[in-house]
């Protein structure tokens, strides 16, 4: 077989390694998720992937897949999105599993900056004899574990920071109001975000505001909201204003963290204390300009709604400019239409 046909097959079973991985994107946390599919003579004998945290990885499934159909994985090759893991955490490292199945090839989308692995699961195989082959389809699969791989590499979370504007940059008016400026498909997309996220950081004045529960009850993600780990709560009240827990719902959980610190310490935290390599920003113009000027944000997500609040309605983001060269930039990621709003994702462009 010529280089540029195995070539065109990699990146076609890699595809597929990458449709399975992406079923675990709401109920992994805070495992990364991965997805993994074993071919023989051209043919699929199984796939997997990996559900949620405790259960066995998408190599266990792919390779107890292709046993349940009768298939023998001697010379097999396997594609997974994620560098198998090379030692023992709440479950077996999956490079002695595939050494076990006698394959001859596997090939990797992206190796695991976790210092517990970080090209140990690719040495192992190695060691053993099995061809191996790393970056096919790399971005694709990286995109599914952003927050994981930043956390790994830096012990910060991937910051996603979204809001909800007119068409003249305003989120509510002069008086507050803000329920609803977009349409129920937007708010429906959010859900999703909130279901993608380890951490959902407020602040005090939207508590105050809007007493909003910040929960995932969204009927649509195509997953049990039981399998769902729920995401953290944190309210930044550095002004001590929250003082009667009755009185705000998201008060009366458990897990609802009240942060009176530093940005960078919060963010800090949430990875080394909770787990949490996910942040999502719901917060008024206050709070989402402060992230931005602190350059905390690295995925910025604007759902702009069809009307106009006027001047005196609030502005997305409180931050003072005093020369244009100090100007927030960011880089248009995607433009998409929801309902009868537009979603707009800008990346940092630092």
């Amino acid at each position: 077989m010529n280089d540029k046909r195995l070539i065109q097959q990699d990146i076609y079973y890699m595809q597929l390694a990458i449709a399975e991985a992406k079923k675990g994107i709401y109920t992994t946390r805070p495992n990364p998720a991965v997805g993994c599919v074993l071919v023989k003579d051209s043919l699929v004998i199984g796939q997997g992937y990996h559900p949620k945290a405790g259960q066995p990885h998408a190599e266990i499934f792919a390779l107890a897949d292709a046993k349940a159909r009768g298939f023998d994985t001697k010379g097999a090759t396997a594609y997974v999105t994620l560098e198998p893991c090379s030692h023992t955490g709440r479950t077996p490292p999956c490079a002695d599993a595939l050494i076990a199945a006698n394959l001859r090839r596997v090939v990797v989308a992206s190796l695991d900056p976790n210092p517990k692995v970080a090209g140990n699961g690719i040495k192992k195989l190695q060691n053993a004899g099995i061809e191996v082959l790393v970056g096919v389809c790399d971005q694709q699969a990286a995109a599914l574990n952003l927050g994981f791989l930043k956390a790994m590499r830096t012990g910060l979370p991937y910051v996603r920071l979204k809001t909800a504007s007119s068409l003249d940059g305003r989120t509510a008016t002069a008086s507050g109001e803000s329920k609803w400026i977009t349409g129920i498909e937007a708010r429906e997309d959010v859900q999703r975000l909130r279901a993608k996220s380890a951490a959902i950081v407020t602040g005090s004045g939207t508590i105050i505001a809007d007493n909003p529960a910040l929960t995932v009850r969204s009927k649509q993600l195509g997953v049990d909201l039981h399998m769902l780990p729920k995401p953290k709560v944190v309210i930044v009240d550095r002004r001590n204003r929250l003082s009667d827990l009755d009185d705000y719902q998201v008060l009366n959980r458990d897990d609802t963290l009240i942060w009176r610190n530093d940005l960078m310490s919060l963010l800090k935290t949430l990875v080394s204390q909770y787990a949490c390599y996910d942040v999502l920003i719901e917060a008024g113009s206050e709070l989402s300009g402060t992230f931005i000027t602190e350059g905390l944000v690295d995925e910025l997500i604007v759902y702009q709604a069809p009307c106009i609040l006027g001047q005196d309605a609030r502005p997305m983001f409180a931050c003072q400019l005093d020369h244009l060269a100090k100007q927030y930039r960011f880089g248009l990621h995607s433009a998409d239409i929801i309902g009868n709003d537009i979603r707009l994702i800008y990346h940092s462009l630092t």
